[in-house]
C-alpha cells in the first residue's frame, strides 16, 4: 500500500532544516571574518589595477597586444664620484692590480672631498724627484714670510728643478736653504707623514722614501693652503714642464689640463738594484682632481715598464687612450 505523506509533520521539519542552514551560515561567516587567523579559508587578494587610481576614476583598457607600463627603476646610486667616473675607477683598479711591481694610485676629488686609491697606495718606496715639489713649496712660503731671500740665481734653479727635474739645481737649493731640516716641515706641515730618510744613505732630498698617499697630501696642501700667487706659480710650472716629464699624471690628457712633477731613479734595496717611477699632480677644471701614482719595480725591469704603467692607470682614470702616448726618460738622466 502506498503511504500518504504526513502533512501534519512537514511544517516542523522545514523549520528545523531552515534553522540548521541558518546556524551553518553564521558559523561560515564567522570563519570568513577570521581571515587573519585562518589562512586556509582566505585566498591572497590579487593586485588591483585600480589600486593607485584616484577615487571614481576608471582605467582605460590596454589596446590588444600592448605591454602594460612598468614603474621606472630609481637611478643607481654611484656615490660622490658619479656613475661614469666610478666605472673608470674600477677599470683603473684592474690596471693597478696587474701592473709590474708594486703599483699604487690615489685620487682626491677636491670638490666632494672623496678619496679613492688602488694597488699599493700606502706602500713606502723611493721618492726619486717628487720631493722637489715640496722643496719648491717650502722655499716660496719661507720667502713670502721673510725668512729667506730667493735671489735671481735661486729663482732660476727653482724653475729648472720643476721644468726638467734638474738635480744640480735641487742640490744647490737644498744645501743653501736648510738641507735635512726641511724634512720635518714636509711631514708636519704638508702631511707627508710617511716621509723619511733612507737609513745608510746621506740625508738629502734624493734619499727619501714615502708613499703615494704622502704625495697626494703634499699636492693637496699646495692647491689649498699656499698663498694664491705662489700656488699660481707652481700650477703653471707643473703644467708647462719639459717633455722629460710628459708621463704619469700628464697622461690624463690635454683636455684635463694636467700638471705633474715626476720622479724616476734606479735604487738599491738589500743590495739589489731596481727602478722606481712616480708622479704627482692634478687634472680637471680648476685642478679638481689630485692624483699620485708610484711604481716600485722588480729587479731586472727597465724604466719603461714603470713609466707606461703609471701613465696608463692615469689615462684610464680620465678616459684617455691607452697605451698612453708618453715620453720615456733616458735611463741615464734620472732621479
Amino acid at each position: 500500500m502506498h503511504a500518504t505523506p504526513d502533512r501534519s509533520r512537514r511544517g516542523p521539519l522545514l523549520a528545523a532544516a531552515l534553522a540548521v542552514l541558518l546556524v551553518l551560515g553564521v558559523i561560515g561567516g564567522a570563519l570568513l571574518s577570521r581571515g587573519g587567523e585562518d589562512h586556509r579559508l582566505v585566498a591572497a587578494p590579487s593586485p588591483s589595477p585600480l589600486a593607485s587610481e584616484p577615487a571614481g576614476s576608471v582605467a582605460a583598457p590596454a589596446p590588444a597586444g600592448s605591454v602594460a607600463p612598468t614603474t621606472p627603476k630609481p637611478a643607481a646610486d654611484c656615490g660622490p664620484w658619479g656613475c661614469a667616473f666610478r666605472q673608470r675607477l674600477a677599470a683603473a683598479a684592474k690596471v693597478a692590480g696587474t701592473g709590474p711591481g708594486k703599483l699604487g694610485v690615489t685620487v682626491l676629488d677636491r670638490r666632494t672631498g672623496a678619496v679613492w686609491e688602488a694597488g699599493t697606495a700606502s706602500h713606502t718606496m723611493w721618492a726619486s724627484s717628487t720631493p722637489k715639489l715640496a722643496i719648491a713649496a717650502s722655499l716660496l712660503e719661507r720667502a713670502r714670510a721673510g725668512e729667506i731671500t730667493l735671489d735671481p740665481i735661486a729663482r732660476r734653479q727653482l724653475a729648472a728643478m720643476l721644468a726638467v727635474s734638474d738635480d744640480d739645481a735641487a742640490d744647490a737649493l737644498w744645501d743653501r736653504y736648510g738641507g735635512a731640516s726641511l724634512l720635518p716641515r714636509f711631514r708636519d706641515r704638508y702631511g707627508m707623514t710617511g716621509a723619511r730618510f733612507v737609513p745608510g744613505f746621506p740625508q738629502r732630498w734624493g734619499f727619501v722614501k714615502l708613499s703615494a698617499e704622502d704625495l697626494r697630501r703634499l699636492m693637496t696642501y699646495v692647491l689649498t693652503r699656499t698663498d694664491p700667487a705662489d700656488r699660481a706659480y707652481l700650477v703653471t710650472a707643473m703644467r708647462t714642464t719639459g717633455p722629460i716629464q710628459h708621463w704619469g699624471v700628464w697622461a690624463a690628457g690635454p683636455a684635463q689640463r694636467p700638471g705633474a712633477k715626476d720622479g724616476w731613479s734606479i735604487e738599491s734595496d738589500g743590495g739589489t738594484k731596481h727602478w722606481c717611477t712616480s708622479s704627482v699632480g692634478f687634472a680637471g677644471a680648476g685642478e679638481r682632481y689630485v692624483v699620485a701614482v708610484m711604481d716600485d719595480l722588480p729587479p731586472g725591469s727597465g724604466i719603461a715598464p714603470g713609466v707606461h704603467a703609471t701613465s696608463d692607470v692615469v689615462a684610464t682614470l680620465f678616459g684617455a687612450p691607452t697605451p698612453a702616448a708618453v715620453t720615456v726618460p733616458d735611463e741615464s738622466t734620472g732621479r
